[in-house]
């Protein structure tokens, strides 16, 4: 599979981006959200939710690999998908 970024993307975007925000590498921020976690969002898409984890440098590190590894082709190399949560079969 050759990854891309709409592979990484979850369909979640922040309605209102700050005006004040700092963005990081030009590519994304993080924000804190209501649960106490950590997310960035990205600047292309604009908003796009990307990576949430329990800190800011977590968060930080592994959007940075995360795109880095996209850019350079090598995310299909060192990740794998085990399940897709998908529940097959009728409820």
């Amino acid at each position: 599979m050759n990854s891309k970024l709409e592979h990484s993307l979850g369909g979640t975007f922040v309605k209102e981006v700050p005006e004040d925000v700092v963005w990081i590498d030009d590519a994304f921020y993080i924000f804190k959200t209501r649960f106490g976690l950590y997310t960035s969002v990205l600047k292309e898409p604009y908003g796009a939710h990307f990576i949430t984890g329990p800190t800011e440098d977590a968060v930080l590190t592994m959007t940075r690999w995360h795109l880095k590894s996209l850019q350079d082709g090598t995310l299909d190399e060192v990740t794998k998908v085990i399940n897709n949560g998908v529940v097959g079969g009728k409820l």
